[in-house]
């Protein structure tokens, strides 16, 4: 687990996330509605932490983008978990469901990057789900890949606040 950036502390343990407009309150030992944040005796955790559910190497057409590195490969992860609940997700069975309730891959941030070198990938792309809701996961992966000249890719809804945007999405070089 890693400890969650963006939340504060309510009353009796109980945290406010404050990295999308949900705001969710979350109280000990549960989860909030994008199901990737855990309040752990007052301390919101980000449960999904280098624990992508799916992990393969994409043409960058289908994120989709055309005129952003055309013809090259993406190096491209997800974690489970989703801050909407959209009917018709290709996606749902992994963007519903909970970290703990899924088969996961244990990948650090520098094994993403050293992975999609290795297989000369030319850009890393956050997601298959939310990469808003596995925002230090993606910071942490991003920071690494851009002084390793890859660039980051976030296909997104954007449903996050302003503060974790600034700051994530100076390390973007793309997103749809």
């Amino acid at each position: 687990m890693h400890k969650a950036k963006y939340w504060r502390v309510l009353k009796d343990k109980t945290v406010q996330c404050q990295l999308c407009p949900r705001f969710c309150t979350i109280q000990p030992s549960h989860i909030g509605n994008c199901k990737t944040r855990k309040n752990i005796d007052g301390t919101l955790y980000a449960i999904n932490y280098a624990k992508p559910v799916a992990v393969h190497i994409d043409p960058i057409e289908k994120k989709p983008l055309f005129h952003f590195l055309p013809s090259s490969t993406s190096f491209s992860i997800g974690t489970a978990g989703c801050n909407l609940h959209c009917k018709y997700c290709q996606n749902w069975q992994i963007s519903q469901a909970s970290p703990e309730d899924i088969p996961y891959y244990n990948i650090l941030p520098e094994k993403i990057v050293e992975d999609a070198l290795k297989n000369k990938c030319k850009s890393i792309s956050y997601t298959y789900t939310e990469p808003n809701v596995f925002y230090e996961y993606v910071l942490d992966t991003a920071k690494i890949a851009k002084n390793k000249a890859v660039k980051n890719v976030l296909v997104t809804n954007a449903y996050i606040n302003e503060k974790p945007a600034s700051e994530l999405y100076r390390y973007i070089d793309a997103a749809n």
